[in-house]
C-alpha cells in the first residue's frame, strides 16, 4: 500500500519537499511489521487524544513512552486515548494503514514532542505499511509553524530493562513502599494482603506432587467443589474436543476427554483465578482475562504438539503457563486499585508499548514480577514460576526456559493475528530454535486456534465469574 492521495496532498499543498523510503524486506522476505520497522527506525508516529474540548494530535517517536500526566499538566486538560473503533473508522475514510505523524491532519491542535525535532533526518509514518517519509529537519520543522512542541515523551530502553540482579521482593516491597506509606509487613502475602490459597487449590497442588495420585482422587477434589465440576463437564463437552457421546460424569470427562493433566491443571487454573476479581474495566481493545487464558493456554498446547517428543516440555506445565500467564494483571488491579487506573489510561494512549515498559513507569514493577513471587510463595511448581517471570525475556537461559518461551512465542503469534494487546513483533528465529519449533507448524497451529474461536470463546465464558 503506497502513499495515501490525502497525505500526498496535504504535504504539496504545503510545498513540503520530501522523500518516500520502501520498508526494506525481513531476511524471510515478508514485510517487517509496521510498529517494529517505525521502531527501529526512531520514527515518527501519531497518537489520537481527546477529551470535552475536542482532540489533540501528538507525535512522538515510536521508541518513546507517551506520558499522558505531563502532556494533561501542560495543556490543563483531560485526555485520553481516542476509542480503537474510532481510529479504524478514521483510517477506513482516509484509505490509511496507520495514523500518519503528519500535523494538522484535521486541523486539530498538534503537540510535538521536542526529542522529534532533535533529529538531523527524521522518518516519519506515511500512513502506510511499507513506506515512510522522510524529512531533513529544517523541512519538518516548516510543517510544525502551529503545533505547540513540548517535553512529554520517555525514552522506552530504560524502562524495558528487566534487572535480573535485584530481588523481586525488594522490587515490589520498593513498589509497595513507595505508594501506601505502609509500615513493610516482613511477608510479602501480608503486604499484599492477598487471599491464601484455597482449600480446592491447596488438594490439587498435594496431588500435583503424590507420585500416588489417580483419576479417582481428582474426580474426588473436582467433585466437591460444583462450580469447578461444572465447568470441567462443560469443558469437555464443548465442540472444541467435540468428544463422541455424552459426558456422563468428572470421572468420564478426565478418562474419556481431557486426561488426568489437563484436568488437573485446569482445575488449579481455575481454582487460582477465584482467588482474584476480574477487573471490569481494562485497557481498550484488551481480550477478556479468561478469553486471553484459554487462547493461550490453546496455543501452547498446540505448539508444544508441533515440538519433536524428545525435546518437548511437559504438556500439562506448558498448558498451566499458558492459563496462568496473565495472573500478575489480576495482581496489579488487586493490590494498586488507583495505579491500575492509571495503567489503563496509560497502555491505551500507548499502544505501540508492551505493559512491561508501562508498569516500570508506573509502579517500578512488572506484574510478572508479581505473579511469580506469589507463585513461588504459594508453593506452586518451578516451571510455573520461572515460565511466568521471563515470559518477557527471550535470552533467559535456565532449566526451566522453554516454558517462558513458549508464552513468549504463543504470546506474539496471537498478537500478529490481532488477538491479544501490544505491537506487532517479529519473533527471533533463535527462539524457535531453541524450541525445537517449526515456525511453519507454529503458525499453523495459530491458524488452527483462529479457526477453533467460537467454540475457545464458549469454553472461556464457561470461566469467566459473572456466567454463574
Amino acid at each position: 500500500m503506497s502513499l495515501s492521495s490525502s497525505v500526498e496532498n496535504l504535504l504539496k499543498k504545503q510545498q513540503i519537499p520530501f522523500a518516500n523510503a520502501v520498508v526494506p524486506l525481513s531476511d524471510t522476505n515478508s514485510s517487517r511489521w509496521h510498529d517494529e520497522y517505525l521502531r527501529s527506525m526512531s520514527a515518527a508516529k501519531s497518537i489520537i487524544l481527546q477529551d470535552a474540548q475536542g482532540k489533540v494530535q501528538v507525535i512522538l517517536p515510536a521508541d518513546r513512552l507517551l506520558d499522558l500526566k505531563r502532556i494533561n499538566q501542560y495543556l490543563g486538560r483531560e485526555l485520553h486515548a481516542v476509542s480503537p473503533d474510532e481510529i479504524a473508522k478514521f483510517l477506513k475514510d482516509h484509505k490509511l494503514a496507520s495514523i500518519p505523524a503528519l500535523p494538522k491532519l484535521e486541523g486539530w491542535q498538534t503537540l510535538v514532542d521536542k526529542s522529534v525535532l532533535e533529529q538531523k533526518t527524521l522518518w516519519a509514518d506515511s500512513g502506510s505499511d511499507d513506506e515512510l517519509l522522510k524529512f531533513s529537519q529544517e523541512e519538518f520543522a516548516k510543517i510544525l509553524e502551529d503545533a505547540k512542541v513540548a517535553d512529554f515523551a520517555l525514552p522506552l530502553a530504560p524502562l524495558e530493562i528487566d534487572e535480573n540482579a535485584t530481588s523481586d521482593t525488594d522490587h515490589i516491597l520498593n513498589a509497595i513502599k513507595n505508594f501506601t506509606k505502609l509500615r513493610i509487613k516482613q511477608r510479602l502475602e501480608e503486604t499484599l494482603e492477598l487471599p491464601p490459597l484455597s482449600d480446592t487449590a491447596q488438594k490439587i497442588i498435594k496431588l500435583r506432587v503424590n507420585p500416588n495420585a489417580d483419576i479417582s482422587d481428582l474426580a474426588q477434589i473436582v467433585e466437591t467443589d460444583p462450580s469447578l465440576a461444572a465447568q470441567v463437564v462443560s469443558w469437555a463437552a464443548s465442540p472444541y474436543y467435540s468428544a463422541p457421546g455424552k459426558i456422563k460424569s468428572i470421572h468420564d470427562a478426565i478418562v474419556r476427554v481431557l486426561g488426568f493433566d489437563m484436568v488437573l491443571n485446569l482445575a488449579l487454573g481455575l481454582s487460582l483465578g477465584k482467588q482474584m476479581t476480574i477487573p471490569k474495566a481494562g485497557p481498550r481493545g484488551v481480550m477478556p482475562y479468561w478469553q486471553q487464558s484459554v487462547y493461550m493456554a490453546a496455543t501452547i498446547e498446540g505448539l508444544v504438539t508441533a515440538i519433536p517428543r524428545d525435546h518437548r516440555p511437559s504438556f500439562g506445565m506448558a498448558y498451566l503457563c499458558g492459563l496462568l500467564h496473565n495472573f500478575g494483571y489480576l495482581i496489579l488491579a488487586e493490590v494498586f486499585p488507583p495505579y491500575f487506573h492509571a495503567y489503563c489510561e496509560l497502555a491505551d494512549a500507548n499502544p505501540h508499548v508492551e505493559h512491561p515498559a508501562i508498569e516500570r513507569h508506573l509502579i517500578g514493577v512488572t506484574r510478572e514480577q508479581l505473579a511469580s513471587t506469589l507463585m513461588s510463595l504459594w508453593s506452586m511448581p518451578e516451571e510455573i514460576v520461572v515460565g511466568l517471570r521471563q515470559q518477557n525475556n527471550p535470552q533467559y537461559k535456565g532449566e526451566y526456559q522453554s516454558y517462558a518461551k513458549l508464552i513468549y512465542v504463543a504470546q506474539r503469534l496471537l498478537a500478529q493475528h490481532n488477538l491479544g494487546s501490544g505491537p506487532k513483533q517479529s519473533i527471533p528465529a533463535e527462539i524457535f530454535a531453541d524450541l525445537h519449533l517449526d515456525p511453519e507448524k507454529a503458525n499453523t497451529t495459530v491458524a488452527n486456534i483462529i479457526e477453533s474461536s467460537k467454540d475457545l470463546a464458549h469454553i472461556a465464558q464457561q470461566l469467566s465469574p459473572h456466567h454463574h
